[in-house]
């Protein structure tokens, strides 16, 4: 989705208008980059749509895990193996 000019609000005017952005923001689905010193600061974002990016975010940690976990077993099954004397090590280090 991209971020049209109307969403880009500096913070002073969020202030005054926040029940009006929420609305616009829950009603029209459009997001809010509300900027600082004219750089962007926060976002108002629809809270349906925040509990979807957190989802989204650790729908891919579990999907790195997964990666890892078959690295490692693919490895066990290749033979590369260290003692245990290696691996303290490394954990020393």
């Amino acid at each position: 989705m991209s971020l049209r000019t109307c969403d880009v609000v500096p913070i002073s005017e969020a202030r005054a208008r926040l029940t009006e952005l929420a609305q616009e923001v829950v009603d029209g689905g459009a997001e809010k980059v509300l900027t600082k010193n004219g750089a962007s600061y926060v976002a108002l974002v629809d809270a349906k749509k925040l509990d979807y990016y957190h989802a989204l975010e650790a729908d891919h940690a579990n999907l790195v895990l997964l990666g890892e976990a078959e690295t490692g077993l693919q490895q066990i099954l290749d033979g590369q193996r260290i003692t245990p004397a290696d691996l303290d090590a490394l954990l020393a280090a």
